[in-house]
């Protein structure tokens, strides 16, 4: 059995009094998506930080490509192929959209005719070609983020980690940005996902894992998940058990 492209193991990280996240068991095979749920303040973004190398551990150990990630550094991981998003973006506002992509190409590509070129073609993907040329600044919502996955993807990751990509969406704009997450898995990349928007995360992820006080309290089938007592009740509370969450 090959070893899966991202393995957690026994992950922990306290803020003072705050145990964050708990003893966090997780993995990501090659071409999976995975989405990591939880009510807020569950853990998921300190996970997630974690992870990609922007928090140091407290004990337990993070595997990517088959290689210990302790003590790399975030470029260190994307350089590997780790690439994530923030639920905060923070583009260069006053940068071109194009050149705002870019920065993440050149990790990539140091010819800027390259970087260039890639930078373009992701935008095309995505859907911002016509808004490459305008200060990110400038884009709505929907199209900041989908700006702040051109960046990441800019970095031709073999692992996206995307932290609640959709919050704020519409209907039709977050169904748009789940089929261009289905499009970027569909050519090999795979993909851990923190959402709140339920039902993107049901579509998308072939299986789940939930935290709730920085602990997992559930891994599985998203429909197994969404009826397990456990979910339910940190969801929704103990009045609640039996009823998936919304």
């Amino acid at each position: 059995m090959m070893a899966p492209l991202l393995e957690v193991s026994g992950l922990s990280k306290r803020f003072g009094g705050l145990q964050a996240v708990k003893d966090l068991s997780l993995a990501v095979a090659e071409g999976e998506i995975v989405g990591l749920i939880g009510p807020n303040g569950a853990g998921k973004t300190t996970a997630f930080g974690l992870i990609s190398g922007f928090l140091a551990p407290d004990s337990g150990a993070v595997r990517f490509r088959g290689r210990s990630t302790l003590g790399l550094s975030p470029h260190e991981l994307c350089a590997l192929g780790m690439a994530r998003t923030f639920q905060i973006m923070r583009p260069f506002p006053r940068l071109s959209v194009v050149r705002n992509v870019m920065i993440g190409a050149l990790g990539r590509h140091a010819d800027p005719r390259d970087a260039e070129a890639r930078a373009r073609a992701v935008l095309d993907e995505l859907g911002l070609a016509a808004k490459s040329g305008q200060p990110a600044g400038s884009l709505t919502l929907a199209e900041r983020k989908r700006l702040e996955l051109a960046r990441a993807l800019a970095t031709e990751p073999v692992l996206l980690l995307l932290d609640e990509v959709m919050s704020g969406l519409n209907e039709v704009e977050t169904e748009r940005l789940v089929e261009e997450v289905r499009a970027i898995n569909g050519r090999g990349v795979a993909i851990l996902l923190i959402e709140h928007v339920m039902r993107a995360v049901m579509s998308l992820a072939g299986r789940i894992v939930v935290l709730n006080y920085g602990e997992r309290i559930a891994e599985g089938r998203p429909q197994a998940v969404a009826n397990d007592p456990k979910v339910v009740e940190a969801y929704l509370g103990d009045e609640s058990v039996g009823a998936a969450p919304a």
